[in-house]
């Protein structure tokens, strides 16, 4: 069993995720920038029960959450040995911006890079007391390849996918490992305007979850530091 801490799953990706690793007896913490989204879910500790599931109030736009959330998850269970960050937005801010999408980039930086490695920098001192704890982060293939004319929104993924690979580096020692998770399209509400694949083609959300929680079961010697998903052919 571990103590997880997931962002993003208010919907989509991250709550199918949350509600996997709950039905695996996992321990998660959740941080919702609206607490009351879940209210009357699988995912209210009302309905499923308080002992396994701790709901916080985090807004990755809020750096004191961060603090906040983790301070409130180790009161709550001891411990952190486990982090999904599924938190993401997705702007279409072209090479060639215009003025008033400037501020896009500022906010695809600040909610795609700089939220998940604040988190996880409070989290670190906790972290590494377990020689078996695990970062894993939903990148996107856009993180690994630029299609189109999503300049800003592949920025801020390719540097995610460099802020994963250094903090494997600084945790290897520890026996902390990451895992970039890296889906294409995947039938959420994100995708909801591609006419390109059917919906059904798509890689479904539990899926997805199913391939992120397995990874919470294997040894430090044997976790894939770059998990591609594909629905459709990459070139």
């Amino acid at each position: 069993m571990r103590t997880i801490l997931i962002t993003g799953a208010s919907r989509g990706i991250g709550n199918k995720i949350a509600l996997k690793a709950l039905e695996e007896g996992h321990r998660i913490s959740i941080g919702l920038r609206e607490p009351n989204s879940i209210k009357g879910t699988p995912l209210d500790p009302k309905i499923s029960g308080e002992e396994n599931i701790h709901i916080v109030k985090y807004d990755a736009n809020r750096v004191d959450d961060s603090e906040q959330w983790i301070e409130s998850s180790l009161v709550r269970y001891g411990a952190i040995d486990s982090i999904i960050n599924c938190a993401g937005i997705f702007k279409r801010t072209p090479f060639l911006y215009k003025e008033m999408e400037k501020k896009e980039i500022d906010e695809l930086i600040k909610i795609n890079l700089l939220a998940p490695w604040h988190l996880a920098k409070v989290a670190w001192p906790y972290l590494i007391r377990n020689q078996e704890s695990r970062l894993i982060f939903l990148v996107s293939m856009s993180g690994k390849r630029s299609k189109g004319k999503l300049a800003g929104y592949s920025v801020s993924k390719f540097a995610l996918m460099g802020l994963c690979q250094t903090i494997r580096n600084e945790g290897w020692e520890y026996g902390l490992r990451v895992t970039a998770i890296c889906p294409s399209w995947v039938n959420t509400d994100m995708s909801s305007q591609v006419n390109s694949i059917a919906k059904e083609q798509m890689t479904q959300p539990e899926d997805l979850a199913k391939l992120t929680v397995e990874l919470l079961k294997l040894p430090n010697s044997c976790i894939p530091f770059e998990l591609a998903v594909n629905c459709n052919l990459e070139s």
